[in-house]
């Protein structure tokens, strides 16, 4: 499995281990690219003020608070930092499939997604990948294993999604250099029934059914139960793929102040088994476009479970006490050929990916690749707050805090198999079987002990200035061991770190931020933060063992930001505008092909973000968002490869999303853009992938004020582009024009 990341693709070099693989919602509030539900502060513009099912979103507010940004209630106005929230009922509306369809319409977020890394990596502010933008669900972070998520796997059970964009570690921990996503689930409501449900079917024998439903039992019980099930024959050979996702919880609640959330998720997924399209003589060849590459008995699958029980408690209007303790089983499984490319007049890949010579004009594949994940998770969060009226006008609030984790994972492979290869026509082949002369069977296992304490302070000064900060200190315990084969039985296993002589490895960090904001009106902040960050060198839970034989910590980094919030004319018109600039330290180089590895590097990324929202008469709504952004190697060197200046793999310099909304009495429509700018699949920056502007656009008409009918055309210009690489001349390619059509209603 491909994994981007330079500094371990390094290490794991040098120790020829190279195989790298990769509370309910508002609203959405201007700083996200789409319309919202309603804020409970905000005023809805007249002209949209209805109950019908084809108005997702009412106003314009930066009044909502979040529960990513910062735990101590604020709003997006009081937080020192950029956040995003994403409305789940819009989410639907528009038609994204995907938690990555959705969440890359938030400002500065792009997608990496591959087969490697579970179709889920983001990038964010000029850095990529699971190691650097931190998944989170509830609030609580997933553990990635080797570079791999799987989780959450529908936006059908979710309530919303909030982006942090730049560090989270003083807040999440390690691995959120980037930025982190928050998906929040759908919750239990103890005041009524409702109902909602989705009928679909369209292109490429596309098909979604989901319903739901939840509401009160009595007086002191509520639940909500969701399932959806989707299903396509994909847009190339032999690309079908099927999911299922089912959530259902059970709230307690003899009081206001009290209350107990029993929640269970599961996700069967079974992704399409296409791993990119080779391009010919270096340009995309449309002949091809439908071509799948890889075996006919591919094999790809994943199956998540999380069962969660969250307490909160207020035993006065000062105090409050939360804990939320989790258990998470993953099972994920590959057995794909997953390498192609184009045999060139010399004989060779362009890329140099091949050792041999083959024949001019042909595609070479290689690479079979099995591997099986069997990852294990339990965690605790518990977090106490404090609201003290000071005097005056001075007021603070503190929450202090612990998180602990252990993550297992046992990781299965076939790595020592007899290599597979061939030459194919590109046009007409045999797709052909898997080839494993090993099997897979399990090789090594690591348990990730992880801990944290953690505190965070607001100090409000008037009406108009306060001061926030915040302090996480984390220690990590990493043991891996190698098992010991007799035969084909497991009779033992051995250390496997520092080159065997050690079974655990410890990572201490201490990050903190420090952050102002100005309020010259209540509608309208300005705010400059200091934070600190830690990524880790590959992933923490399948810590390289070349990566602990030079005893290398974790990467380490700062950012600077600042900015403006506001909202005009009544809430309908809402803008934000930040700058920023991170620095990664401790990137493993090496100054020459003869010296020692060192963590010497560092890369940087500078970058503007800016979002406009405005709710215009007779229906109409403008959202967009762009970023700009300047991702530098300021100092990498590997061996006598000089990186130093170029632009750091999967990060497009460039992103815009943009949509035009329309609510009349019975007929809803809009139009969205979606803008990628150009990006290097390689750090020599050989490889240039691509700008790629799609289109989208949906109408919706109410049958009846609780059910509509959709129409969604995906990629309106049926523009063919790269949503990301898995070589440097493999693009996975977007969907083709499409179009869906659904029944969605809502009771």
């Amino acid at each position: 499995m491909r994994y981007a990341g330079s500094s371990l693709a390094i290490v794991a070099g040098l120790a020829s281990a190279a195989h790298a693989q990769a509370d309910t919602a508002q609203q959405q509030v201007a700083i996200a690219p789409a319309s919202s539900a309603p804020d409970q502060g905000g005023d809805a513009p007249a002209d949209t003020n209805r109950e019908d099912i084809l108005v997702v979103g009412r106003t314009v507010s930066l009044e909502t608070k979040t529960a990513t940004g910062s735990r101590l209630g604020l709003t997006v106005l009081q937080t020192p930092a950029s956040v995003a929230v994403l409305d789940g009922d819009d989410i639907r509306a528009r038609g994204d499939m995907t938690v990555v369809d959705a969440v890359t319409r938030a400002p500065g977020i792009t997608s990496v997604a591959s087969p490697g890394n579970g179709g889920t990596a983001l990038a964010a502010r000029g850095f990529s990948g699971q190691g650097s933008v931190l998944q989170l669900v509830d609030g609580i972070r997933l553990f990635p294993a080797a570079g791999t998520i799987t989780f959450p796997t529908d936006p059908w059970t979710i309530d919303r999604i909030e982006v942090l964009n730049g560090p989270a570690s003083v807040l999440y921990g390690q691995g959120s250099l980037g930025g982190a996503v928050n998906v929040i689930s759908k919750t239990p409501s103890g005041d009524r029934t409702r109902i909602d449900a989705e009928l679909g079917y369209g292109s490429q024998n596309s098909a979604h059914v989901a319903a739901g439903v939840g509401g009160p039992i009595d007086r002191v019980l509520s639940y909500r139960v969701d399932a959806s099930y989707r299903r396509s024959d994909g847009y190339v050979d032999r690309g079908g793929s099927r999911s299922l996702a089912l959530s259902g919880a059970l709230r307690f609640a003899p009081s206001n102040a009290f209350s107990l959330t029993l929640r269970d998720d599961y996700g069967d997924v079974h992704p399409s088994k296409y791993f990119g399209t080779p391009l010919i003589d270096g340009k995309l060849d449309t002949a091809i476009r439908e071509r799948n590459y890889n075996v006919s008995d591919a094999e790809m699958w994943s199956k998540d479970n999380r069962l969660s029980l969250t307490l909160d408690w207020s035993p006065s209007d000062t105090v409050t006490v939360s804990n939320v303790g989790y258990t998470m089983t993953s099972k994920r499984r590959w057995r794909n050929l997953e390498n192609y490319c184009w045999i060139d007049a010399s004989g060779n890949c362009p890329s140099g990916y091949n050792s041999t010579s083959g024949t001019p004009g042909t595609i070479y594949r290689t690479d079979n690749t099995g591997i099986v994940h069997d990852q294990r998770q339990w965690g605790d969060q518990g977090t106490i707050t404090l609201a003290t009226p000071i005097g005056g006008r001075v007021a603070n609030d503190l929450v202090v805090g612990f998180d602990v984790n252990l993550v297992k994972l046992t990781y299965s492979h076939d790595f020592g198999s007899d290599l597979q290869e061939d030459f194919v026509d590109p046009y007409r082949f045999d797709p052909g079987s898997f080839y494993d002369t090993q099997g897979i069977a399990p090789r090594y296992r690591t348990r990730t002990v992880e801990w944290s304490l953690f505190a965070e302070d607001r100090l409000k000064i008037g009406e108009k200035l306060s001061v926030v900060g915040g302090v996480r200190a984390e220690s990590d315990k990493v043991s891996r061991y190698t098992f010991v084969y007799t035969g084909d039985a497991i009779t033992g296993e051995v250390p496997a770190l520092n080159g065997g002589a050690n079974a655990s490895r410890k990572l201490d960090n201490t990050t903190w931020r420090v952050g102002t904001v100005y309020q010259p009106t209540p509608n309208t902040s300005l705010y400059a933060q200091y934070v600190t960050g830690v990524d880790p060198l590959g992933t923490l839970t399948t810590y390289s063992t070349a990566a602990s034989q030079y005893y290398f910590t974790n990467a380490t980094g700062e950012q600077l930001e600042g900015g403006i919030k506001g909202s005009f004319l009544d809430g309908r018109v809402s803008a934000t505008l930040s700058a920023y600039r991170i620095v990664k330290h401790n990137l493993v180089a090496q100054r020459t092909p003869t010296s020692p590895v060192e963590q010497i590097g560092q890369r940087s990324s500078k970058g503007i973000e800016a979002t406009v929202r405005v709710a215009l008469p007779a229906g109409f709504l403008i959202d967009g968002n762009g970023t700009v952004l300047k991702a530098r190697y300021d100092d990498f060197v590997s061996g006598a490869n000089t990186y130093t200046g170029n632009v750091p793999t999967d990060v497009p310099q460039t992103a815009a999303n943009l949509w035009l909304n329309w609510t009349g009495q019975k007929i809803g429509a809009r139009a969205g853009l979606r803008y990628v700018g150009a990006r290097y699949s390689d750090d020599a920056n050989l490889f240039r992938v691509p700008a790629y502007a799609v289109v989208d656009a949906s109408i919706s008409y109410a049958l009846r004020p609780e059910l509509a009918l959709d129409v969604h055309v995906y990629n309106l210009f049926d523009k063919d582009y790269a949503l990301t690489t898995y070589n440097d001349q493999q693009w996975i390619l977007g969907r083709p024009r499409s179009i869906d059509v659904s029944l969605r209603a809502r009771f």
